[in-house]
């Protein structure tokens, strides 16, 4: 049995800690605070680098596209965790939908469909599923302060979690219908891609309201994607877990240097 980090045990008595999220891989998970990402493989493997820091946090709509875009850092960047191989693939399947303004309505919602479905398929490949729960249990392990009873399984903290990016994409698609139909300026060519960009903007500046309310009602708004949840993690075994928290352990131990 592998011994838990003494730097978990230590965080567990921390009054603070910094805020984390992560991504699920195939292979792996990512663990990302406000400055630094970790990256631990389930073969054991170890990658860390730094966030790529954000100059708009006080202006709205704009602070959530660069925090989104500052979200894929960790994998679109060269020294990342993806390859340049991937790093097309992923690249194509989010920039083609940009195209789908040039094909007739009823083949551009087909395409979309096509597109979506090959998305989530590349994207949910592999272990990504099991490891995906393991990387909300790590994060909910921090949050609960129990990392060292959660590496030794003693405690099993929630795989769901309120902050996960489903929930944001669950919240994403009514937004964007909404704003597609109340978009006040006339159509042009570019249309599309404009009322994409602003519904990401606004969905985040609801996402983020939602998450610092005091009222738990404005959870409300996250149960759909919390319930997609359930198809989109599985239950993780304890070594997953540990794979989830070794990044977890290695973002930390550079926070608290």
């Amino acid at each position: 049995m592998r011994a838990c980090p003494p730097l978990l045990a230590e965080a567990d008595s921390r009054p603070r800690l910094p805020r984390l999220g992560g991504m699920a891989r195939p292979n792996g998970v990512v663990i990302v605070s406000e400055r630094f990402w970790a990256f631990a493989g389930h073969d054991g493997t170890l990658r860390e680098g730094a966030m790529p820091r954000t100059r708009f946090d006080r202006i709205p709509l704009l602070r959530g596209v660069m925090k989104l875009a500052a979200a894929f850092a960790p994998v679109f960047r060269r020294s990342g965790v993806a390859g340049r191989r991937e790093r097309r693939i992923l690249g194509t399947l989010i920039v083609a939908p940009l195209g789908f303004v040039f094909l007739p309505a009823a083949v551009a919602w087909v395409a979309w469909g096509f597109i979506t479905a090959a998305l989530l398929v590349w994207i949910f490949r592999g272990r990504t599923l099991r490891l995906h729960g393991a990387e909300h249990r790590a994060i909910a392990a921090v949050e609960k302060r129990r990392l060292a009873a959660t590496w030794a399984g003693a405690a099993r903290p929630s795989r769901f979690s309120w902050r996960c990016g489903t929930n944001f994409a669950a919240l994403v698609v009514p937004v964007t219908a909404l704003a597609d139909r109340v978009w006040p300026f006339a159509p042009a060519l570019y249309t599309p891609l404009l009322v994409t960009v602003f519904s990401l903007a606004l969905t985040m500046e609801l996402w983020r309201a939602v998450q610092a309310s005091p009222w738990r009602i404005a959870r409300i708004l996250l149960l759909p994607g919390l319930g997609l949840q359930r198809l989109t993690t599985r239950e993780p075994d304890l070594e997953e877990t540990r794979v989830a928290l070794t990044a977890v352990e290695a973002v930390l131990r550079r926070e608290l240097a």
